[in-house]
């Protein structure tokens, strides 16, 4: 298949599947003012050139589970080496490479009180290339999961996006919904495809169409489930990325929370625990974004009294881990 800069249609296209990843072709198709077939021919284009994956994400935060940034300083002819071993495991979301390649950072879900000492005080401390250990639990979210970077880039009229937003209702007073045991197998088919058909569905369940279609609404209804859309970024000329390791005032720990979520850079924003109290990461087009975003958005915020700025060389897991060669 020959290569293809991604232009607006393509912009629009994820945009669309970001608001509603389960969308119809049809539905996109109608509102981007295209058809249906010029909407899937682009839509495998971009699987193809540009790993665009749409997959199912439990929001740990709705489910009450507990999250870790973590920050590995290693030995540099290990540091790849732990990196890969954290993304295998199936706790991790999202692994990297920082630093100039001496620090491995990611993000751990702890479902278990077992898995958090496991990892923290088990099996990290007995690695002998790892240097230093630091471990941020992240106390509150001001931006990520549901909310995605792509939803920032404005590439939908508010009519258009607002054609394309699905109708749930409000998620319940509790802000906590389980994900049973039952619902194992249909989230597990949605981590690896979120468009998966419901003939698909059916057959990794076991249970009736009508059944699948009813418990997957409830899911996402509730938020403990959402439909994510990763990509490539660089293709779409932001190659890079950068975490920010921020302090702030306690009193207005709160505002630059706020504050950071409506930055067009901002792609994950959270209140933490550590010697920071905030940790963001942003995505920028170059390292002279990065610097005016530093300078002109970040550094102008009252309240913010210091900011360690660490670039991301290489992004080695996103939800789910896929070996590289």
């Amino acid at each position: 298949m020959e290569s293809h800069a991604p232009d607006t249609l393509d912009r629009q296209l994820l945009l669309a599947l970001d608001i509603d990843g389960r969308a119809p072709f049809s539905r996109v198709a109608a509102v981007l003012g295209v058809s249906d077939q010029t909407v899937a021919r682009r839509f495998r284009r971009l699987r193809a050139d540009v790993g665009v994956r749409v997959v199912g994400v439990r929001d740990v935060e709705r489910l009450g589970q507990e999250r870790w940034m973590l920050r590995l300083r290693c030995t540099p002819d290990a540091a790849f080496a732990i990196a890969r071993a954290l993304a295998r495991r199936p706790d991790t979301a999202w692994i990297g490479l920082a630093s100039g390649g001496t620090e491995v950072v990611g993000m751990i879900r702890m479902r278990t009180r077992g898995e958090h000492d496991e990892l923290l005080l088990g099996k990290l401390p007995r690695t002998p290339s790892i240097v230093e250990i630091r471990a941020h639990q992240l106390l509150h979210g001001f931006y990520g999961g549901p909310a995605g970077w792509l939803g920032k880039q404005g590439a939908l009229t508010p009519e258009q996006a607002e054609a394309l937003r699905p109708v749930f209702e409000e998620p319940s007073a509790s802000g906590v919904t389980r994900i049973t045991e039952d619902d194992e197998p249909l989230v597990a088919a949605l981590e690896a495809d979120g468009r998966a058909s419901f003939a698909e569905l059916q057959k990794a369940t076991g249970r009736s169409e009508s059944a699948v279609r009813r418990r997957l609404d409830q899911l996402l209804r509730s938020g403990a489930l959402f439909i994510d859309v990763q990509f490539d970024s660089d293709a779409f000329g932001y190659g890079t990325r950068a975490l920010l390791w921020i302090t702030a005032a306690p009193s207005a720990l709160e505002a630059v929370g706020r504050a950071l979520a409506t930055h067009p850079e901002v792609a994950f924003a959270a209140a933490t625990a550590g010697h920071c109290n905030l940790v963001a990461v942003i995505v920028c087009r170059d390292t002279a974004s990065v610097y005016r975003y530093l300078n002109e958005s970040l550094g102008r915020l009252a309240g913010v009294q210091h900011v360690e700025c660490a670039p991301v060389l290489r992004t080695v897991k996103q939800l789910r881990y896929e070996e590289r060669r």
